[in-house]
């Protein structure tokens, strides 16, 4: 059992490795050259990416053991009575639970001026709530993804005309937090557990696209509010406190260790509240794996804890003062190419996009490799980065961006195979996570303050232009499979020996 641990975690290590390192290198080459840093801030983010690193190991492994476990059998016993006076109120408790825990929710309400943050929690935790049960209900009734998501974004494209300025970047940013490492594990395993009492040969394929509704609920909700409540404050960016010597050093990070231990503890209470009572009344797992799961729940908690407090402590304030001090410069401009090789790199540093992948590859029997899958979101928030690096530098609205990129996105969604639009927006949020809140947001801010532009208009949007652009490159990967003739076999898609679900062929780059 121990070496069974002792390898899981030295895969997880090395997978954080690869992930972490080419962001350290691309902050060192920038602090070295062109934004210069004082050593008291470098050493706090080089101590910040090695709990970073640690933190990934062990969250990946805990999701694996644990989260994993627990969102398939709840889902499995939630909708196996299929009683609806019973499935809807869980789905949206369940919902507001998992959304209330969810730490890129508080990273993100906490850097918004205009709303007290327990309404921002409470109202983004509704609309994740109401859309769980959408979601879920479609599952169950086997309804096409691809025109609930016109019709809901529709609705919120019509909302966000009528929506004040300040509430528009923060609404669409709401939809990516919300799914981040703590929602995402859960959810997505929850999906696989529901669509397993469906015996139609779709089950497979509608197992995705919970994330994908999820992340509408908070946009909607948010832009209801902007409706009702009228903003307060403004933005104002404080100042950077920097270590005066190596103990002061030592107690940055020491001082937040307790803080968000509570916070993690809140998180996960509520879920393993939630799987203890499906435990007691319908589940009965076994000692062996209850055991398992327990020392799944221990590595989540830790590896969030180190994570957390890696990117908060350390991330955070480098991210600003980089954005500043490029966006400074005469060549003010090369902070888009910059913004695109960060965005192609840290989205692998992402959490929840491991968990996202390796799920993908399992359930399509490697039809949809996680390589393939990495290259496209990769490809993806390198693109909506320089978009945002754009915004920043000339004030343009977001609706300019977001408008047409969902209408690409979801126009693509009538042409390719059923399994890629779910897959695809469910990447979106799942690509705008706890790295996108911590150091992308305030790499935004930073930049944003220094060409002197409105950081509540300008800068607010990056996590809604993450969440994006990957549900456009990763339904092109599912075009590709349409044309491209398969390396292995040299046949077409159509005429191809399915290994999975059917209607996709594998891509391996």
């Amino acid at each position: 059992m121990l070496k069974f641990y002792r390898t899981n975690l030295l895969e997880k290590l090395e997978e954080a490795l690869r992930a972490v390192i080419p962001i350290i290198l691309i902050v060192l080459f920038l602090c070295f050259t062109i934004a210069p840093i004082s050593p008291g801030l470098l050493m706090v983010f080089l101590i910040g990416a090695v709990l970073l690193i640690v933190g990934m190991m062990f969250f990946t492994l805990g999701a694996d053991l644990a989260m994993t476990p627990i969102g398939e059998r709840v889902g499995t016993a939630m909708t196996q009575s299929r009683k609806l006076a019973v499935i809807i109120p869980l789905a949206f408790l369940l919902g507001v639970i998992i959304t209330v825990s969810e730490p890129d929710l508080q990273v993100l309400a906490q850097q918004v001026p205009s709303v007290p943050n327990l309404t921002l929690i409470v109202t983004v935790a509704c609309g994740v709530g109401v859309f769980l049960v959408i979601a879920v209900l479609r599952m169950l009734f086997g309804i096409a993804l691809p025109w609930l998501l016109v019709f809901f974004y529709l609705i919120v494209f019509a909302l966000a005309y009528f929506v004040p300025e300040s509430f528009l970047a923060v609404a669409f940013d709401a939809g990516g937090v919300t799914t981040g490492p703590m929602t995402v594990p859960f959810i997505m395993a929850m999906g696989v557990g529901i669509s397993a009492i469906r015996s139609d040969r779709h089950a497979a394929d509608d197992s995705f696209g919970l994330v994908a509704l999820c992340s509408i609920g908070p946009v909607m909700a948010v832009l209801i509010l902007g409706l009702l409540f009228e903003p307060q404050g403004a933005y104002g960016l404080t100042g950077l406190v920097e270590a005066e010597d190596s103990v002061e050093l030592g107690w940055m990070f020491l001082r937040e260790f307790p803080e968000y231990m509570k916070e993690i503890a809140g998180a996960l209470l509520p879920i393993i509240a939630f799987f203890g009572v499906f435990q007691v009344a319908s589940l009965r797992i076994g000692k062996k794996g209850l055991l398992r799961i327990i020392v799944g729940l221990v590595y989540t908690y830790v590896g969030l804890v180190l994570f957390l407090t890696g990117v908060n402590v350390g991330f955070m304030p480098v991210g600003t003062q980089l954005g500043r001090t490029i966006a400074s410069l005469p060549y003010r401009w090369v902070i888009v190419p910059i913004g695109m090789v960060i965005g192609y790199f840290i989205v692998m540093a992402e959490p929840a996009v491991h968990v996202l992948t390796q799920q993908v590859e399992e359930i399509t029997s490697g039809a949809v490799s996680a390589k393939a899958m990495g290259y496209s979101l990769s490809f993806g928030v390198a693109l909506s980065l320089g978009l945002a690096m754009i915004r920043v530098l000339t004030g343009i609205s977001i609706l300019w961006f977001l408008i047409p990129g969902y209408a690409i996105a979801i126009t693509l969604s009538f042409f390719v195979p059923k399994i890629f639009t779910a897959i695809a927006f469910d990447s979106g949020g799942v690509a705008s996570g706890p790295m996108t809140a911590t150091f992308l947001l305030p790499f935004a801010i930073g930049a944003c303050d220094a060409v002197g532009g409105n950081v509540v208009t300008d800068a607010f949007g990056i996590v809604a232009m993450v969440a994006m652009t990957p549900l456009i490159t990763l339904q092109v990967l599912g075009v590709l499979t349409k044309l491209l003739p398969n390396r292995r076999t040299r046949k077409m898609p159509e005429q191809a020996v399915w290994e999975a679900h059917g209607d996709y062929e594998i891509i391996e780059w």
